[in-house]
Protein backbone atom coordinates (compact mmCIF):
# COMPACT_ATOMS: atom_id res chain seq x y z
CA UNK A 1 0.00 0.00 0.00
CA UNK A 2 2.85 2.24 0.78
CA UNK A 3 4.60 1.44 -2.54
CA UNK A 4 1.25 2.50 -4.42
CA UNK A 5 1.30 5.33 -2.45
CA UNK A 6 4.34 6.64 -3.36
CA UNK A 7 4.12 6.05 -6.42
CA UNK A 8 0.75 8.11 -6.66
CA UNK A 9 3.01 11.05 -5.32
CA UNK A 10 5.15 10.81 -7.73
CA UNK A 11 2.65 10.85 -10.79
CA UNK A 12 0.85 14.44 -9.43
CA UNK A 13 4.35 16.07 -9.17
CA UNK A 14 5.08 15.22 -12.71
CA UNK A 15 1.85 16.70 -13.45
CA UNK A 16 2.17 19.72 -11.54
CA UNK A 17 5.99 19.92 -13.08
CA UNK A 18 3.70 19.96 -16.86
CA UNK A 19 1.48 22.59 -16.46
CA UNK A 20 4.60 24.70 -15.04
CA UNK A 21 6.21 24.50 -17.88
CA UNK A 22 3.33 24.73 -19.59
CA UNK A 23 2.38 28.45 -17.60
CA UNK A 24 5.97 29.02 -18.39
CA UNK A 25 6.32 28.83 -22.13
CA UNK A 26 2.08 29.34 -23.53
CA UNK A 27 3.45 29.77 -27.03
CA UNK A 28 4.90 26.37 -27.24
CA UNK A 29 1.39 24.73 -27.55
CA UNK A 30 -0.41 27.30 -30.14
CA UNK A 31 -0.54 26.35 -33.62
CA UNK A 32 0.08 28.19 -37.02
CA UNK A 33 -3.55 28.11 -36.86
CA UNK A 34 -4.44 30.65 -33.76
CA UNK A 35 -5.04 34.33 -34.80
CA UNK A 36 -1.65 36.39 -33.56
CA UNK A 37 -1.48 38.78 -31.05
CA UNK A 38 1.18 41.23 -29.72
CA UNK A 39 1.34 40.65 -26.21
CA UNK A 40 4.14 43.10 -25.28
CA UNK A 41 4.26 46.17 -25.06
CA UNK A 42 0.92 47.37 -24.71
CA UNK A 43 0.33 50.60 -27.34
CA UNK A 44 -1.57 53.00 -25.16
CA UNK A 45 -5.22 54.18 -26.39
CA UNK A 46 -5.07 56.97 -29.17
CA UNK A 47 -6.21 60.46 -28.52
CA UNK A 48 -8.15 62.51 -30.23
CA UNK A 49 -8.80 60.01 -33.24
CA UNK A 50 -4.64 60.21 -33.07
CA UNK A 51 -2.06 56.92 -32.09
CA UNK A 52 -0.45 57.81 -28.73
CA UNK A 53 3.30 58.81 -28.21
CA UNK A 54 4.79 54.97 -27.62
CA UNK A 55 8.47 56.44 -27.43
CA UNK A 56 10.00 59.68 -26.75
CA UNK A 57 13.93 59.75 -26.76
CA UNK A 58 16.39 62.42 -28.12
CA UNK A 59 18.47 62.90 -31.25
CA UNK A 60 21.74 61.10 -29.62
CA UNK A 61 19.56 57.98 -28.84
CA UNK A 62 18.50 54.93 -31.32
CA UNK A 63 14.88 54.31 -31.51
CA UNK A 64 14.32 50.26 -29.84
CA UNK A 65 11.31 48.09 -28.77
CA UNK A 66 11.33 44.53 -28.27
CA UNK A 67 8.27 42.84 -29.20
CA UNK A 68 6.65 39.73 -27.49
CA UNK A 69 3.88 37.64 -30.01
CA UNK A 70 1.83 34.82 -30.04
CA UNK A 71 2.04 31.94 -31.94
CA UNK A 72 5.68 32.96 -31.30
CA UNK A 73 6.65 30.30 -34.13
CA UNK A 74 4.27 31.07 -36.89
CA UNK A 75 4.51 34.84 -36.42
CA UNK A 76 6.51 37.14 -38.58
CA UNK A 77 6.91 41.22 -37.54
CA UNK A 78 7.22 43.86 -40.02
CA UNK A 79 8.31 47.30 -38.93
CA UNK A 80 6.83 50.41 -40.79
CA UNK A 81 7.88 53.72 -40.20
CA UNK A 82 6.55 56.48 -42.13
CA UNK A 83 4.71 54.13 -43.86
CA UNK A 84 7.83 52.64 -45.06
CA UNK A 85 8.85 49.35 -44.16
CA UNK A 86 12.06 49.54 -42.31
CA UNK A 87 13.09 46.10 -40.58
CA UNK A 88 11.32 42.72 -39.75
CA UNK A 89 12.06 40.58 -37.03
CA UNK A 90 10.82 41.02 -32.93
CA UNK A 91 13.15 43.71 -32.29
CA UNK A 92 14.30 47.07 -33.88
CA UNK A 93 17.30 48.63 -33.23
CA UNK A 94 17.75 52.17 -35.48
CA UNK A 95 18.88 55.46 -35.44
CA UNK A 96 16.43 58.88 -36.12
CA UNK A 97 16.95 62.53 -36.46
CA UNK A 98 14.77 64.69 -34.42
CA UNK A 99 10.66 64.59 -35.40
CA UNK A 100 7.41 62.81 -34.94
CA UNK A 101 6.97 59.69 -37.02
CA UNK A 102 4.57 57.34 -37.16
CA UNK A 103 4.88 53.71 -36.28
CA UNK A 104 3.20 50.34 -37.10
CA UNK A 105 3.62 47.09 -36.29
CA UNK A 106 2.29 44.05 -38.38
CA UNK A 107 2.49 40.48 -36.39
CA UNK A 108 1.26 38.02 -39.48
CA UNK A 109 1.38 34.27 -39.45
CA UNK A 110 2.67 31.80 -41.67
CA UNK A 111 -1.22 31.32 -42.37
CA UNK A 112 -1.40 34.89 -43.62
CA UNK A 113 -3.85 35.97 -40.09
CA UNK A 114 -2.32 39.59 -39.08
CA UNK A 115 -2.64 41.84 -36.17
CA UNK A 116 -1.21 45.32 -36.04
CA UNK A 117 -0.83 48.12 -33.50
CA UNK A 118 0.38 52.20 -34.47
CA UNK A 119 1.61 54.56 -32.20
CA UNK A 120 3.92 57.82 -32.77
CA UNK A 121 8.08 58.06 -31.86
CA UNK A 122 8.76 61.80 -31.05
CA UNK A 123 12.28 62.23 -31.58
CA UNK A 124 13.76 65.78 -29.54
CA UNK A 125 17.19 67.72 -31.07
CA UNK A 126 19.74 68.20 -28.84
CA UNK A 127 20.56 71.45 -27.69
CA UNK A 128 21.63 73.74 -30.35
CA UNK A 129 20.53 71.44 -33.27
CA UNK A 130 19.37 73.36 -36.12
CA UNK A 131 15.19 71.96 -35.46
CA UNK A 132 12.48 72.86 -37.50
CA UNK A 133 8.49 72.21 -37.07
CA UNK A 134 5.24 73.19 -38.65
CA UNK A 135 3.96 76.97 -37.71
CA UNK A 136 0.98 77.04 -39.82
CA UNK A 137 0.23 75.92 -43.25
CA UNK A 138 4.16 76.65 -44.69
CA UNK A 139 4.15 72.79 -44.78
CA UNK A 140 1.99 72.76 -47.83
CA UNK A 141 4.19 73.41 -50.84
CA UNK A 142 4.20 73.55 -54.47
CA UNK A 143 6.74 71.76 -56.61
CA UNK A 144 8.71 74.55 -58.24
CA UNK A 145 7.78 77.31 -56.05
CA UNK A 146 9.65 79.24 -53.02
CA UNK A 147 8.73 77.37 -49.52
CA UNK A 148 9.29 78.52 -45.98
CA UNK A 149 10.66 76.59 -42.91
CA UNK A 150 10.61 78.01 -39.19
CA UNK A 151 12.65 76.76 -36.53
CA UNK A 152 15.89 77.62 -34.31
CA UNK A 153 19.40 77.48 -34.82
CA UNK A 154 18.74 77.98 -38.14
CA UNK A 155 21.53 79.88 -39.13
CA UNK A 156 23.72 76.92 -39.71
CA UNK A 157 21.77 75.42 -42.04
CA UNK A 158 22.88 75.50 -45.91
CA UNK A 159 20.65 73.15 -47.28
CA UNK A 160 17.31 71.12 -47.37
CA UNK A 161 17.23 67.28 -48.49
CA UNK A 162 14.34 67.09 -50.21
CA UNK A 163 12.68 63.55 -52.08
CA UNK A 164 16.69 62.72 -51.72
CA UNK A 165 17.61 65.85 -53.58
CA UNK A 166 19.77 68.60 -51.70
CA UNK A 167 18.61 71.89 -52.52
CA UNK A 168 20.51 75.38 -50.89
CA UNK A 169 18.55 77.55 -49.00
CA UNK A 170 18.30 80.77 -50.70
CA UNK A 171 17.19 83.54 -48.11
CA UNK A 172 16.68 83.56 -44.28
CA UNK A 173 14.74 86.21 -41.83
CA UNK A 174 12.85 86.78 -39.14
CA UNK A 175 8.66 87.50 -38.86
CA UNK A 176 6.12 87.39 -36.51
CA UNK A 177 6.23 84.02 -36.11
CA UNK A 178 9.75 83.14 -35.80
CA UNK A 179 13.24 82.79 -37.92
CA UNK A 180 12.85 81.10 -41.32
CA UNK A 181 15.28 80.15 -43.90
CA UNK A 182 13.79 79.62 -47.50
CA UNK A 183 14.42 77.20 -50.25
CA UNK A 184 13.13 76.25 -53.99
CA UNK A 185 10.85 73.09 -54.13
CA UNK A 186 12.29 70.80 -56.91
CA UNK A 187 10.39 70.85 -59.54
CA UNK A 188 10.41 67.14 -60.69
CA UNK A 189 8.86 66.20 -56.70
CA UNK A 190 5.80 63.69 -57.20
CA UNK A 191 3.33 64.99 -55.35
CA UNK A 192 2.94 63.50 -52.10
CA UNK A 193 4.09 63.70 -48.38
CA UNK A 194 7.80 64.27 -47.85
CA UNK A 195 10.44 63.91 -44.83
CA UNK A 196 13.24 66.64 -45.04
CA UNK A 197 16.13 66.87 -43.53
CA UNK A 198 18.16 70.48 -42.71
CA UNK A 199 21.94 70.30 -43.66
CA UNK A 200 25.10 72.56 -42.08
CA UNK A 201 28.04 73.58 -44.14
CA UNK A 202 29.89 70.40 -43.00
CA UNK A 203 27.03 67.93 -44.15
CA UNK A 204 25.69 67.02 -40.85
CA UNK A 205 21.76 65.89 -41.19
CA UNK A 206 18.85 67.08 -38.57
CA UNK A 207 15.50 66.24 -38.50
CA UNK A 208 12.87 68.90 -40.65
CA UNK A 209 9.53 66.80 -40.24
CA UNK A 210 7.03 66.62 -42.86
CA UNK A 211 6.03 68.84 -45.73
CA UNK A 212 3.08 67.86 -48.66
CA UNK A 213 3.85 68.67 -52.00
CA UNK A 214 1.34 69.32 -54.37
CA UNK A 215 0.94 70.82 -57.98
CA UNK A 216 -2.98 72.22 -58.08
CA UNK A 217 -3.59 75.34 -55.79
CA UNK A 218 -4.62 74.64 -52.20
CA UNK A 219 -6.80 77.50 -50.55
CA UNK A 220 -5.86 76.98 -46.71
CA UNK A 221 -7.42 80.27 -45.21
CA UNK A 222 -10.52 82.42 -45.06
CA UNK A 223 -13.00 80.48 -46.80
CA UNK A 224 -15.11 79.54 -44.08
CA UNK A 225 -17.11 82.29 -44.11
CA UNK A 226 -18.06 84.67 -46.25
CA UNK A 227 -20.32 88.17 -46.55
CA UNK A 228 -23.34 88.50 -49.49
CA UNK A 229 -22.09 91.42 -52.12
CA UNK A 230 -18.71 91.97 -50.32
CA UNK A 231 -15.15 91.51 -50.63
CA UNK A 232 -13.97 87.97 -49.70
CA UNK A 233 -10.31 87.39 -49.36
CA UNK A 234 -8.70 83.93 -49.51
CA UNK A 235 -5.14 82.87 -48.91
CA UNK A 236 -3.40 79.83 -49.74
CA UNK A 237 -0.42 78.47 -52.43
CA UNK A 238 -0.52 78.08 -56.30
CA UNK A 239 -3.84 80.35 -56.02
CA UNK A 240 -2.49 82.43 -59.22
CA UNK A 241 -3.39 79.38 -61.04
CA UNK A 242 -6.56 79.59 -60.16
CA UNK A 243 -9.32 80.01 -62.93
CA UNK A 244 -13.12 79.87 -61.60
CA UNK A 245 -14.22 79.24 -58.46
CA UNK A 246 -17.68 77.46 -58.32
CA UNK A 247 -20.22 79.50 -55.80
CA UNK A 248 -22.87 77.73 -55.06
CA UNK A 249 -23.34 76.78 -58.78
CA UNK A 250 -22.07 79.95 -60.14
CA UNK A 251 -19.11 80.24 -61.85
CA UNK A 252 -16.55 83.72 -60.93
CA UNK A 253 -13.60 84.32 -63.08
CA UNK A 254 -12.78 87.50 -62.62
CA UNK A 255 -10.87 88.56 -59.11
CA UNK A 256 -10.37 91.58 -57.46
CA UNK A 257 -6.72 90.29 -56.62
CA UNK A 258 -5.08 87.48 -57.94
CA UNK A 259 -1.16 86.46 -56.49
CA UNK A 260 0.03 82.98 -55.59
CA UNK A 261 -0.83 83.57 -52.08
CA UNK A 262 -4.35 85.13 -52.26
CA UNK A 263 -6.89 86.16 -54.20
CA UNK A 264 -9.95 88.44 -53.45
CA UNK A 265 -13.44 88.18 -55.14
CA UNK A 266 -16.73 89.75 -54.44
CA UNK A 267 -19.10 87.59 -53.30
CA UNK A 268 -22.05 86.96 -55.26
CA UNK A 269 -25.76 87.91 -53.43
CA UNK A 270 -27.00 84.79 -51.34
CA UNK A 271 -29.08 85.11 -48.50
CA UNK A 272 -27.59 84.05 -45.15
CA UNK A 273 -26.88 80.18 -44.77
CA UNK A 274 -25.07 77.27 -46.02
CA UNK A 275 -23.36 77.18 -49.55
CA UNK A 276 -20.67 74.72 -51.77
CA UNK A 277 -17.63 76.52 -52.40
CA UNK A 278 -14.85 74.29 -55.26
CA UNK A 279 -12.87 75.47 -57.99
CA UNK A 280 -11.09 75.02 -60.88
CA UNK A 281 -6.71 75.28 -61.86
CA UNK A 282 -5.77 76.91 -65.34
CA UNK A 283 -4.73 73.33 -66.53
CA UNK A 284 -8.54 72.00 -65.59
CA UNK A 285 -7.74 70.79 -62.19
CA UNK A 286 -9.76 71.04 -58.91
CA UNK A 287 -8.37 73.46 -56.44
CA UNK A 288 -8.00 71.80 -53.14
CA UNK A 289 -9.10 72.99 -49.67
CA UNK A 290 -7.32 72.67 -46.31
CA UNK A 291 -9.82 71.75 -43.65
CA UNK A 292 -9.21 69.83 -40.40
CA UNK A 293 -5.64 68.72 -41.47
CA UNK A 294 -7.00 66.86 -44.83
CA UNK A 295 -7.46 68.24 -48.92
CA UNK A 296 -10.99 68.52 -49.72
CA UNK A 297 -12.02 69.36 -53.56
CA UNK A 298 -15.16 71.10 -51.90
CA UNK A 299 -15.76 72.27 -49.29
CA UNK A 300 -19.22 73.82 -47.47
CA UNK A 301 -18.69 77.97 -46.39
CA UNK A 302 -21.45 79.99 -44.59
CA UNK A 303 -23.01 83.29 -45.96
CA UNK A 304 -23.97 86.05 -43.50
CA UNK A 305 -25.37 89.77 -43.13
CA UNK A 306 -22.53 90.73 -40.61
CA UNK A 307 -20.31 93.08 -40.40
CA UNK A 308 -16.59 92.48 -40.76
CA UNK A 309 -14.13 93.49 -37.73
CA UNK A 310 -11.26 91.74 -38.88
CA UNK A 311 -9.83 89.02 -41.12
CA UNK A 312 -6.39 87.08 -41.38
CA UNK A 313 -4.84 84.72 -39.50
CA UNK A 314 -3.16 85.73 -35.94
CA UNK A 315 -1.56 82.91 -33.48
CA UNK A 316 -2.43 83.42 -29.99
CA UNK A 317 -0.54 82.20 -26.96
CA UNK A 318 -0.50 83.23 -23.60
CA UNK A 319 3.15 81.08 -23.26
CA UNK A 320 4.72 83.88 -25.03
CA UNK A 321 6.31 86.97 -23.43
CA UNK A 322 5.02 89.92 -22.81
CA UNK A 323 5.56 92.08 -26.00
CA UNK A 324 5.11 89.21 -28.10
CA UNK A 325 2.62 90.14 -30.41
CA UNK A 326 1.26 86.62 -30.19
CA UNK A 327 0.78 86.86 -26.70
CA UNK A 328 -2.72 88.27 -27.54
CA UNK A 329 -5.28 89.33 -30.20
CA UNK A 330 -5.63 93.00 -30.00
CA UNK A 331 -6.35 94.27 -33.57
CA UNK A 332 -9.76 95.50 -33.54
CA UNK A 333 -9.33 99.66 -33.14
CA UNK A 334 -10.80 100.88 -29.83
CA UNK A 335 -12.70 103.60 -31.59
CA UNK A 336 -14.51 100.58 -33.35
CA UNK A 337 -16.61 99.53 -30.50
CA UNK A 338 -18.07 103.20 -30.06
CA UNK A 339 -20.71 102.31 -32.73
CA UNK A 340 -21.61 98.95 -31.86
CA UNK A 341 -24.99 99.25 -29.62
CA UNK A 342 -26.03 96.59 -26.76
CA UNK A 343 -26.59 93.03 -27.22
CA UNK A 344 -24.75 93.01 -30.79
CA UNK A 345 -23.54 89.02 -31.25
CA UNK A 346 -19.73 88.57 -31.83
CA UNK A 347 -18.74 86.11 -33.95
CA UNK A 348 -14.85 84.86 -33.34
CA UNK A 349 -14.19 82.49 -35.82
CA UNK A 350 -11.04 80.41 -34.84
CA UNK A 351 -8.92 77.50 -36.20
CA UNK A 352 -6.40 75.36 -34.21
CA UNK A 353 -2.75 75.05 -34.44
CA UNK A 354 -3.13 71.55 -34.17
CA UNK A 355 0.58 70.48 -32.57
CA UNK A 356 -0.11 72.62 -29.60
CA UNK A 357 -0.44 70.44 -26.48
CA UNK A 358 -3.97 72.37 -26.02
CA UNK A 359 -6.13 74.96 -27.10
CA UNK A 360 -8.14 77.04 -25.09
CA UNK A 361 -9.76 80.65 -26.02
CA UNK A 362 -10.80 83.73 -23.68
CA UNK A 363 -12.37 87.12 -24.18
CA UNK A 364 -11.53 89.75 -21.95
CA UNK A 365 -10.47 93.83 -22.22
CA UNK A 366 -6.80 94.77 -22.59
CA UNK A 367 -6.38 94.50 -18.99
CA UNK A 368 -7.52 91.07 -18.68
CA UNK A 369 -9.08 90.31 -15.45
CA UNK A 370 -11.84 90.26 -14.96
CA UNK A 371 -12.27 88.36 -18.29
CA UNK A 372 -15.50 88.45 -19.86
CA UNK A 373 -15.54 84.87 -20.61
CA UNK A 374 -14.45 81.48 -18.80
CA UNK A 375 -11.26 79.59 -20.18
CA UNK A 376 -13.07 77.43 -23.75
CA UNK A 377 -11.57 74.82 -24.53
CA UNK A 378 -11.75 73.48 -28.14
CA UNK A 379 -10.35 70.68 -30.25
CA UNK A 380 -11.41 72.04 -34.16
CA UNK A 381 -11.98 74.73 -36.13
CA UNK A 382 -14.90 76.84 -35.19
CA UNK A 383 -17.04 79.97 -34.54
CA UNK A 384 -17.46 81.40 -30.77
CA UNK A 385 -20.84 83.44 -30.37
CA UNK A 386 -20.38 86.32 -27.36
CA UNK A 387 -23.08 88.68 -26.96
CA UNK A 388 -21.87 92.48 -26.42
CA UNK A 389 -23.61 93.98 -23.43
CA UNK A 390 -23.53 97.84 -22.19
CA UNK A 391 -21.21 96.27 -19.16
CA UNK A 392 -18.83 95.11 -21.32
CA UNK A 393 -18.82 97.87 -23.87
CA UNK A 394 -18.29 100.37 -21.22
CA UNK A 395 -15.15 98.29 -19.93
CA UNK A 396 -14.04 97.80 -23.41
CA UNK A 397 -13.94 101.71 -23.62
CA UNK A 398 -12.23 102.02 -20.01
CA UNK A 399 -9.54 99.41 -19.89
CA UNK A 400 -8.47 100.16 -23.43
CA UNK A 401 -9.91 97.41 -25.97
CA UNK A 402 -10.42 94.35 -26.30
CA UNK A 403 -8.61 91.25 -26.87
CA UNK A 404 -8.59 87.41 -27.24
CA UNK A 405 -6.01 85.86 -25.14
CA UNK A 406 -5.46 81.63 -24.58
CA UNK A 407 -3.22 79.29 -26.07
CA UNK A 408 -3.28 76.88 -29.60
CA UNK A 409 -4.99 79.02 -31.80
CA UNK A 410 -5.50 81.14 -34.81
CA UNK A 411 -7.86 84.14 -34.69
CA UNK A 412 -9.55 83.78 -38.52
CA UNK A 413 -12.27 86.16 -38.79
CA UNK A 414 -14.39 88.57 -35.94
CA UNK A 415 -17.99 90.08 -36.94
CA UNK A 416 -20.37 91.38 -35.35
CA UNK A 417 -24.20 91.10 -35.94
Amino acid sequence: MKKIYLMLMAFVAVSLLGVSCKEDEPFSTITEDDYPKILDPVFPDWVDGEPAVVSQITHDANFTMKLTVTPSDYTEVTWLIDGVEVQKGNEIDIPLEAGTYSLKVVATTTKGQSTSREGKIVVSPLQGEPWSEAVGFERIVSNGARARLYGNNLSLVTGVVIGEQTVPIVSMGSSDLGNYVEYEVPSNLEVGEYRISLVDVEGNSYGGNLVTVVNVPVITGGFAHATSHSEWVMTGIGLDKIASLSINGTTVTEFIRQSYDEIVLTCPELEDGMYVLKGESDNGAEVLFYSSQKMESEISFAVSSETLLWEGHHYVSWDLPDGDPHKTFNLIPLETFESIYPGTTMYVSYSIKADDEYHQIRLTHAAWEPYFTDPIDVQEDGVYEFVLTQEILNTIEEKGGFICVGHGYYVDRITIK
